[in-house]
């Protein structure tokens, strides 16, 4: 069929080559290699063919010269790529068909050529919708290396696709591990916001498939290993009068407590990652808000109702201390601190958050042990049981923390890599742990706005977009609402799978993304079926429009049937008293 000319060039330029088919019965011939998406290659020299990706297709109504009716068809088209007699397919081209030059359809054999002739191109995902039997190859390392984006409207299969590829990723198929005999090396820390991840990675005992799952119940992630920012982002308003003073105070307290607590360590500084007492700290911002000082001569000094005076503040640390009542008498006279006072809602904030039940996963951490920190590093990457995936489950972290949670975790994971690839690299070897960090639902907590609750979270995450893959660490951004996530973030993608995006704002964002030479076959975006994705980017020869098989086992990323549920008879007992007992925290 590929020998039988299509139609010739009529126009021809970098982003568009339109092919003119004047004869019907060639058109409806063809008509079903002729969709959105698909291949036609187009003659240019005697040993080689571009090979351009239909975006558009026309038909143009005319008049003969009897006034008779008659069709003829424009095939709108941008050229990927250069298949020479050889059957090498390169992408790009540094020429262009000439008006006149001859289009033919893409025969099943010159797919077979484009994609699966280059050996670099050795993890398989899908089929191409443009026949199913052909499989859709990835080049692994530009995938997992560069950063990804994946993006689809609720119900398009996103979450599905994710854990097909996550799982092929980590050898498991149709819930069995293909790699339990020899375990591989792969690092994955999956951000689960829903909490339904987990059971697409449960397998059975005898399948030795270790599935390392963090939550509030079991996760190690003590404040003290939060910086500056963190901390300040935790427990200062910034909108508040005195937050200036309140940041001062707050970070010279925390200094001090590091530098009691870690005498051995020098330059210690705010961000260093050590421990400190939180409920200490708090005292001593207490005392400072109560604090009065002597006036009486040679004292001018904070004094105690024991008479005793206080020239050094770091005994604020050990208790809340009583001091002598303001006077302007002459025979005790004091008044109130430089602080005094002006703290009172800073503290109501501290404690708060220290005996906040919700929060015991940051503040109910025992002092650091020698290898307190070491194990906390391990949970994340998998070195404490083993674990390929490690799944973040973020459900159970209320919302006013949750950009902290996903800011000092993602730090965690850049710094172990930052300083290992340095380790690695004064031997002059490369990281041998790549981990892949993946943001289910990024709008969430990295979203496209200067808010200043999510400030934490979106510089630890584009940090990681920006300098990652320099240490060996990738994120995959996945998200409903690609329009509202940093736009940082996702410029610094390499590869886009996009699923079906039904919103408009989301279809024009995600074209802005692509490489020019993918806007056409983007304009199928909002007609694709679940389950069927757009590639493109490095990692695929061409841009490319294919379907993956359902994961097994799947994530618990299913709707609730309404409407089946509602047919059914009523249901009687829910058992409120559970409900209510994990509401509560009882």
């Amino acid at each position: 069929m590929s020998n039988e000319v299509l139609g010739i060039v009529i126009d021809s330029s970098p982003l568009d080559i339109v092919i003119e088919v004047q004869d019907v019965r060639t058109f409806e011939k063809n008509k079903s290699f002729l969709q959105v998406g698909q291949y036609i290659k187009i003659l240019d020299g005697n040993s080689k063919h571009i090979i351009s990706s239909i975006s558009n297709v026309k038909a143009i109504h005319q008049l003969d010269k009897d006034n008779n009716p008659y069709f003829r068809f424009n095939i709108h088209t941008q050229p990927v790529g250069v298949l020479n007699n050889d059957g090498d397919f390169k992408r790009g081209n540094m020429t262009l068909p000439v008006p006149t030059e001859p289009a033919y359809i893409v025969s099943e054999s010159d797919m077979y050529k484009i994609f699966n002739g280059n050996g670099s191109y050795n993890f398989q995902f899908g089929k191409l919708i443009q026949n199913n039997e052909i499989n859709l190859m990835i080049d692994g390392n530009k995938f997992f290396s560069k950063h990804v984006g994946v993006v689809g409207s609720t119900g398009s299969g996103k979450s599905s696709t994710v854990a097909k590829l996550l799982q092929k990723s980590v050898g498991i198929e149709d819930n069995m591990n293909t790699n339990k005999e020899d375990q591989k090396n792969s690092h994955i820390i999956i951000f689960d916001i829903h909490s339904e991840y987990a059971s697409a990675f449960f397998l059975r005992e005898e399948e030795k498939f270790n599935l390392n799952i963090l939550d509030v119940n079991n996760i190690k992630l003590p404040y003290w290993l939060m910086n500056s920012e963190e901390l300040e982002d935790m427990f200062i308003e910034s909108n508040e009068s005195n937050s200036h003073n309140q940041v001062s105070q707050f970070r010279r307290a925390v200094i001090l407590n590091k530098n009691k607590y870690n005498p051995d360590l020098n330059d210690l500084t705010y961000d260093t990652p050590v421990y400190f007492s939180m409920e200490e700290v708090c005292k001593y911002i207490e005392n400072l808000n109560n604090e009065m000082i002597s006036k009486l001569e040679g004292e001018n000094l904070p004094k105690l109702t024991n008479g005793e005076l206080i020239s050094d503040r770091v005994c604020y640390f050990e208790d809340l201390y009583e001091f002598v009542p303001q006077s302007t008498a002459k025979a005790d006279k004091a008044s109130g601190g430089p602080y005094y006072g002006e703290f009172n809602r800073f503290i109501l904030r501290l404690k708060n958050k220290i005996e906040d039940k919700r929060l015991s996963f940051l503040f109910q951490s025992p002092q650091q042990e020698d290898d307190k920190f070491e194990d906390i590093i391990k949970q994340f990457i998998g070195y404490l049981d083993k674990s390929n995936i490690s799944i973040v489950d973020l459900s159970g972290i209320p919302f006013e923390v949750l950009s902290i949670t996903v800011s000092l975790i993602s730090r965690v994971v850049f710094d172990f890599s930052f300083h290992y690839s340095k380790i690695r690299h004064n031997d002059h070897l490369l990281n041998d742990v790549p981990i892949m960090i993946v943001c289910e639902e990024a709008h969430i907590y990295v979203p496209n706005n200067t808010s200043a609750q999510y400030r934490s979270s979106k510089k630890s995450i584009e940090r990681i977009a920006k300098e990652g893959r320099k240490y060996g660490l990738s994120l995959m951004v996945v998200s409903q609402r690609p329009s509202e996530v940093s736009e940082t973030i996702f410029a610094q993608c390499n590869n886009f799978i996009a699923l079906r995006l039904t919103n408009y704002n989301d279809q024009n964002y995600i074209r802005r993304l692509l490489p020019d030479t993918s806007n056409g076959v983007a304009n199928i975006l909002p007609n694709l079926s679940s389950g069927e994705f757009i590639m493109v980017g490095d990692a695929v020869i061409i841009p490319s429009v294919a379907k993956e098989e359902m994961p097994n086992p799947a994530p618990k990323s299913q709707s609730v049937d309404f409407h089946n549920e509602w047919q059914k008879s009523w249901v009687g007992n829910l058992g409120f008293e559970h409900i209510i007992e994990r509401w509560t925290g009882e």
